[in-house]
């Protein structure tokens, strides 16, 4: 029997035995692993042999989170990393040299976009293209390209991305497809059935989901020959080679740049990780909600959730994110933007706010709301913040699983006040 997302989160541990009949695999917290023969300890060092040998590249603990993330993105394998922006660096550092090309959406994340700054003055060339387009993608492709990445719904603008068309163009042209899938989660969409060949989770947002650990994931879902990759070293080819990407990221990613996942932290996100279906459709629906009763107030200039019909690729996402899989129901995320109208004060706004924090992070149980503008954007420059879509009145709400009429109300006393203000 195929058991369903969460029946296989809750019981992912007991394929493997468990010390002394515990049901969550514990906290490992040595940092050296001993062997009483010398060869078991050299073969695994070779990879010869599965085992531990220095938790700088992983442990028991961060192990048993990676088969969980693995079997959420019917993948090959995963590493595990400290942050999510760790994961994306340990791919792009890994797998890319000077004078290769990148494509990627103009639509992603603020630190996401200074990394491929820092790649870029170290001899990478990135194309920022409109990714609701498969053919601005194709049109930005280069002799020298090597992968393509997207994410699979923006922040803070929530486009959507052409997933399948990108995926169908990657596998013509022999290209790497990286799917940054933190905003959808493996609820809601699984990027292998684009033809992803990595995809990447911000284990920090909606899979541990309480706020309380910082993770990031790869996971290589199999979707790429890596047979054809030029800048996989001699050392890593050998074996099965769908292992070759995701050994050379461990190798020069995980162990050699030390972004290494505590197993505390591991530990607090493969327990809060059970409960992300519940969470997930809770805040999905709270989103929605919220969308639709912000976009009928006359304070509001526009709203940004792709479950509204008036959103520019909704019948994209309807298509794509469905609940617990292709059979389920169409689910949009769980994160919102909208814009007031021209003088309303968005920064009045938030500081009305009495049930819903202001604060930078996403994907909690909580509701969380910020400018983007002036925060986790404000370091791009309104020159890119306009081609990003990011307006000086746009608020983020990364909406969480309170009662909805609770979240509509503290934005109706908000709105009420400022507009208040507004005709004073």
């Amino acid at each position: 029997m195929k058991a369903g997302i969460t029946t296989t989160l809750l019981h992912a541990d007991r394929r493997q035995p468990i010390e002394h009949g515990a049901v969550h695999k514990p906290m490992h917290v040595s940092a050296a692993y001993r062997y009483d023969n010398v060869n078991d300890l050299v073969a695994v060092f070779q990879g010869t042999r599965s085992g531990f040998s220095y938790a700088r590249q992983g442990t028991p603990t961060t192990a048993a989170l990676e088969n969980k993330i693995t079997l959420l993105e019917d993948g090959l394998g995963t590493v595990s990393f400290a942050t999510g922006m760790a994961a994306l660096a340990g791919i792009f550092t890994t797998l890319l040299r000077a004078g290769d090309h990148v494509v990627s959406s103009q639509y992603i994340f603020g630190n996401t976009n200074s990394l491929f700054g820092t790649l870029q003055a170290l001899g990478v060339s990135v194309s920022m293209v409109d990714a609701t387009d498969a053919g601005a993608v194709a049109a930005a492709l280069r002799p020298e390209t090597r992968l393509v990445f997207v994410e699979t719904i923006a922040n803070p603008g929530v486009q959507v991305a052409d997933l399948s068309g990108i995926g169908e163009l990657c596998a013509e042209h022999g290209l790497l497809y990286v799917v940054d899938n933190t905003l959808t989660t493996p609820y809601l969409f699984q990027p292998k059935r684009v033809g992803a060949g990595l995809v990447v989770n911000s284990l920090t947002k909606y899979i541990g989901g309480h706020g309380n650990a910082l993770g990031g994931a790869v996971t290589d879902v199999g979707g790429f020959d890596w047979r054809r990759y030029p800048n996989i070293h001699d050392i890593y080819r050998n074996g099965n080679p769908a292992s070759w990407g995701l050994t050379q990221i461990r190798k020069k990613g995980l162990r050699d740049q030390g972004a290494t996942l505590s197993s505390e932290a591991a530990h607090r996100i493969a327990v809060g990780a059970e409960t992300l279906a519940l969470r997930m459709e809770r805040a999905c629906h709270n989103a929605l909600g919220l969308a639709r009763w912000l976009a009928q107030r006359p304070e509001v200039a526009r709203v940004n959730y792709p479950g509204l019909a008036s959103h520019t690729e909704h019948r994209r996402a309807t298509s794509c994110f469905r609940a617990g899989g292709p059979r389920g129901e169409p689910r949009y995320g769980a994160l919102l933007s909208f814009e007031l109208r021209q003088g309303l004060d968005c920064l009045a706004l938030l500081n009305h706010l009495q049930v819903v924090i202001l604060s930078t992070h996403l994907g909690d149980t909580r509701t969380l709301a910020l400018p983007a503008a002036h925060t986790i954007y404000y370091e791009m420059g309104p020159e890119r913040r306009a081609q990003m879509g990011v307006a000086d009145s746009l608020v983020r709400v990364s909406v969480g699983i309170e009662d909805t009429a609770d979240l509509i109300d503290d934005f109706e006393q908000a709105l009420m006040k400022i507009q208040s203000d507004a005709g004073a």
